[in-house]
């Protein structure tokens, strides 16, 4: 493999890394399968690759493609990658729990509202359980109007605390 090959591949490895971390999942997968393609099979940086590889399998719904490259990753010279493709195998392969449906928030799509926040008004659609309850308005309180002036109540608690023990002492005694 040539100098260049690897720095190409390299690249691609941090740009795959850089789109997988800002949730572009379809471009993390072709950008690690074209680091993966110029590197040797059973070097260290291309067991990297395919490590990142499997996990963006897996963020994008391919859950058999990388369940299938862990198992060919378990096999691999590197310890250090066929002992995290072990893990990921076990993690990938777990029995999957049912969550109720109130633990679950769900996060409404802004990506058709403009930037013009003076125009944009959000609707969040809550729970079932939670759309019985009323609401109160929440009071805007004037922080210019709140008592801020020390009343010395610490100084009462401390004291107080002092001379409850101070007796307990003098008791034990």
């Amino acid at each position: 493999m040539s100098s260049e090959s690897l720095e190409i591949a390299k690249n691609r490895y941090q740009q795959g890394k850089i789109a997988f971390e800002n949730g572009r999942y379809r471009e993390a997968i072709e950008q690690l399968e074209k680091a993966g393609a110029l590197l040797a099979p059973q070097t260290r940086l291309a067991g990297d690759v395919k490590i990142w590889l499997v996990t963006a399998y897996e963020a994008a719904g391919k859950n058999e493609d990388a369940i299938a490259l862990c198992e060919k990753l378990k096999r691999h010279p590197n310890f250090e990658t066929s002992k995290e493709a072990k893990r990921l195998h076990y993690i990938l392969t777990a029995p999957k729990l049912q969550r109720p449906q109130e633990w679950m928030t769900q996060i409404p799509d802004f990506s058709n509202i403009s930037d013009n926040k003076s125009q944009a008004s959000f609707a969040v659609r809550t729970s079932s359980s939670s759309q019985g309850k009323t609401s109160t308005p929440k009071e805007i309180v004037d922080l210019s109007q709140v008592n801020s002036k020390d009343n010395q109540f610490i100084w009462v608690a401390l004291v107080a605390i002092a001379v409850i023990f101070g007796s307990l002492v003098w008791l034990s005694l």
